[in-house]
């Protein structure tokens, strides 16, 4: 008996399987076994895309280690150049699975940023870690955080740039969050652009845009070339909020459900392993800074995943609230809520025209059970809600309660 069989097995699932002899297995005890017999992957070599960015580490690790042999499944992992080829390749099927934009699945799945296509989320592979960078001109005139952009703007006029990665994805709504808390309507005050993550820093370099908002390491390198400051990390804005996830289509997790499950476990236990400390995570960092993966300097890395926090300015901090990929399976689990709120930022922003079925679009696309099987193959602790309760920058609470009248509710919106 196999060691994950023995640590899934209850007392009466013990007494089920005594029953069932050599007849077969029980349902009960599927989800325990799926790496064997007929719950075995259906699909064992599998593509999964991802942006260069550091929070792409969870899927990379559980293939330089081998964590997906254990379950089944081998991942290759697949480097793409921008959120709309990520987009196209999973729905056209040329990617199993992308390291993506929250936003972007549920933009898909809602036909609001490309073709319509039932979609999925299988689980969330980090909490925090973004920022949003002001380039040193703007530094030197005093913007140098939200209130002084504001401020800024406001005397002295002209178009403001920003840039955002993907229309209906996280960056977007960070960005157009923490504008409108200092009063700045990305809408109507600013003009916004559309940059792939690893262009960011060119893009800044030669002036297409006064700031932006992007992941890791692109803030910091940033800084470390001397053309950005960060004016604010994402987590300020909503502390230990969902950033990417582990998405595909609805059609492949219909067809290849064993393949989706082996997946997320490895993955789930590729992000326990880096959060297990800091010998873990500096291998990370030297691991992903390779030109195959995110292609930059290990100091770009290193940092900022252990909250080591500097403005460019000469501030620095440290952080608690730092990118996370597992924290006791905290980060992982699929939040109905979560995926639910950016929808209302869909509508608030004029993405969507009116209000959907929040609640029951978000069953359609976040996996719970599957994750829930998932979790207890890796052995994650798995949180009793499917909601959660979030204060943001502003000082709005979101829980999921009433969507609609937190959508309608923002004195800031399109």
């Amino acid at each position: 008996m196999t060691e994950l069989l023995k640590s899934s097995l209850t007392r009466r699932t013990v007494l089920q399987a005594a029953t069932v002899g050599a007849i077969g297995i029980t349902p009960a005890l599927r989800a325990a076994v799926y790496a064997q017999g007929s719950d075995a992957p259906e699909k064992t070599e599998v593509k999964i895309g991802f942006i260069p960015l550091t929070d792409c580490a969870s899927v990379v690790m559980a293939s330089v280690l081998g964590i997906d042999k254990k379950y089944g499944v081998k991942i290759i992992p697949t480097k793409e150049a921008s959120w709309a080829g990520v987009r196209d390749k999973l729905v056209n099927g040329e990617l199993d699975f992308a390291h993506v934009l929250y936003g972007l699945v549920y933009g898909v799945h809602l036909g609001v940023s490309g073709p319509k296509k039932d979609m999925a989320v299988l689980m969330n592979l980090n909490h925090n870690g973004q920022a949003i960078t002001l380039s040193k001109k703007l530094a030197e005139k005093g913007a140098v955080d939200g209130a002084g952009l504001a401020k800024l703007m406001a005397t002295d006029k002209r178009e403001y740039t920003f840039a955002q990665t993907f229309p209906t994805g996280t960056h977007a709504m960070w960005l157009y969050y923490w504008l409108a808390a200092h009063g700045i309507n990305p809408m109507k005050d600013a003009k916004v652009i559309t940059v792939p993550p690893p262009q960011m820093v060119a893009n800044m370099r030669v002036g297409n845009m006064d700031g932006y908002c992007v992941g890791e390491p692109w803030n910091h390198r940033a800084i470390i070339d001397g053309i950005g400051i960060t004016a604010s990390t994402t987590q300020d804005v909503w502390k230990d909020h969902p950033e990417k996830v582990l998405g595909t289509t609805g059609d492949f997790v219909k067809k290849y459900p064993n393949t989706a499950r082996a997946v997320t476990a490895a993955i789930i236990e590729a992000g326990k392993w880096i959060d297990a400390g800091l010998q873990n995570k500096n291998k990370m960092a030297e691991t992903i800074a390779d030109k195959s993966y995110v292609n930059t300097s290990v100091d770009a890395i290193n940092q900022r995943i252990l909250g080591r926090y500097q403005n460019g300015l000469g501030k620095t901090w440290d952080d608690p609230n730092h990118m996370k990929f597992f924290n006791e399976g905290t980060v992982n689990f699929p939040y109905l809520s979560d995926g639910m709120w950016f929808l209302t930022q869909h509508k608030r922003w004029g993405l969507l025209k009116d209000h959907p079925d929040y609640l029951a679009v978000a069953k359609q696309i976040n996996q719970i059970d599957l994750y829930k099987q998932a979790a207890t193959a890796a052995k994650a602790p798995v949180p009793k809600d499917v909601m959660r309760t979030s204060k943001m920058i502003d000082g709005v609470i979101w829980d999921g309660k009433d969507p609609k009248k937190y959508a309608d509710g923002f004195k800031v919106k399109t």
